[in-house]
């Protein structure tokens, strides 16, 4: 309805009343005692609608002064809200620029006035922790925990997280732990775990954790595999040399039969057994590993390890010729073979098809050495420093060759019983 048609019905109306009072003006007496009150309908009326006009814009009046404080507190407290919610999301910014001073002041300054401080304190100690200021970091997080007690679960993530990532994995373990007490189950605690034990190669810890992490799908079966294999590998790893053999095979028996012929753990054991001069062990298995799969690492420890009869082992070595002749890791387990089978010549070819693919320190040592046993001290000297040049190459170039043979010998003789620099 319009308000031209709303005007004209209200003077319909008015002028309709005003006909009906004119002509029937009525009458009103009121007596109360001594006083008397005479008037007409019309104007008794009309006074009463004017009475009661006054009173409510007087209570309303009366109602809006006596609430007036509260709704000035309210108007500044929505002010102060909007302000906050934009801090907020210039902090957000100015981080995401890498502005991690500017955010920390905007983020800490509109904390206290904020309806969401949790999120302005947790974002400040991330900007603080991007600063190495661990002590202020530390301090956001307590600040975080007075404004919402109910949040412990994701400022202890928030907390652990940061301590992880600047290494402070002792604190880290802590809240992960706490974290762990408030909530069991929670998922990233638990991906945060995993990357601690990583990170302390607690491998015992980690294997514990695995199972779990499989049965509740945060890692697949592949991804869980693979972890489980980095853990036996470290495990393996760890063995002091000192310890003996059968602590090794026990630790050895303990890892899943599907999991032991993977590359990582196997290499790390035939290394173990070959620190305790268990070489017809490891050869063994060395041999069992490559007829199932191939790896590089694997056929380079093969030409480390003594077998019970050389010359099968290089019969077995060059059989896998067939399918990988271009393989340099072969090629230098194949030199080191014939070597050890003194077939001088033969060596020297695999050797020196070795470099050509993919030249290595430890392939041109393996040259010189052998050159040096076939009389040919110059192109010795020249493998000799080939594979300096690739160490070193500052050093070769400012000595002599006298030098350069004297200082690669001492070299030779500081690698260790597998001739690797």
């Amino acid at each position: 309805m319009s308000v031209l048609v709303k005007v004209i019905l209200v003077l319909l109306l008015a002028v309709t009343l005003a006909l009906i009072a004119h002509n029937e003006p009525g009458y009103i007496l009121i007596n109360y005692g001594p006083w008397k009150l005479e008037t007409t309908l019309t104007l008794a009326v009309i006074t009463l609608l004017l009475g009661f006009t006054a009173l409510y814009f007087l209570l309303r009046f009366l109602i809006n002064a006596w609430s007036l404080p509260r709704r000035v507190r309210a108007w500044q407290r929505e002010r102060q809200l909007q302000k906050a919610r934009s801090a907020l999301t210039r902090g957000l910014l100015k981080m995401e620029e890498g502005q991690w001073q500017a955010a920390e002041q905007t983020l800490v300054q509109s904390a206290a006035t904020s309806d969401t401080p949790l999120l302005h304190y947790l974002l400040a100690a991330r900007a603080a922790q991007k600063q190495g200021a661990h002590e202020r970091r530390d301090n956001y997080l307590r600040l975080a925990h007075q404004s919402t007690p109910g949040a412990d679960v994701a400022i202890g993530l928030t907390q652990a997280e940061l301590q992880l990532s600047h290494h402070q994995t002792e604190q880290a373990l802590a809240s992960l732990q706490h974290v762990s007490t408030l909530a069991p189950k929670h998922s990233y605690a638990s991906k945060l775990l995993m990357k601690l034990y990583i990170e302390l190669h607690d491998w015992e810890q980690l294997l514990t954790l695995i199972p779990e992490l499989r049965k509740r799908k945060i890692l697949t079966d592949a991804e869980a595999d693979a972890l489980q294999i980095r853990a036996h590998a470290g495990q393996i790893a760890m063995v002091p040399p000192a310890q003996d053999l059968p602590a090794l095979n026990e630790l050895w028996s303990r890892i899943p039969k599907y999991l032991r012929m993977s590359a990582p753990i196997l290499v790390n054991y035939i290394q173990q057994l070959h620190r305790r001069g268990e070489d017809l062990q490891a050869e063994a298995l060395l041999r069992e590993a490559l007829k199932k799969q191939w790896s590089d690492n694997l056929i380079y420890w093969y030409g480390l390890v003594e077998g019970p009869d050389s010359a099968k082992q290089l019969a077995f070595a060059e059989g896998c010729l067939k399918q990988h002749s271009k393989n340099p890791m072969l090629l230098l387990t194949l030199g080191r073979l014939c070597l050890r089978n003194r077939l001088w010549g033969k060596g020297r070819a695999y050797f020196e098809s070795s470099t050509g693919i993919s030249p290595r320190t430890e392939t041109y040592q393996e040259l010189g050495n052998l050159l040096e046993q076939m009389n040919e001290p110059e192109a010795a000297l020249e493998y000799y420093r080939k594979g300096l040049d690739m160490q070193t190459a500052p050093v070769s170039n400012r000595i002599g060759k006298t030098e350069s043979l004297k200082v690669i010998k001492e070299l030779s003789a500081a690698t260790g019983s597998d001739g690797r620099f």
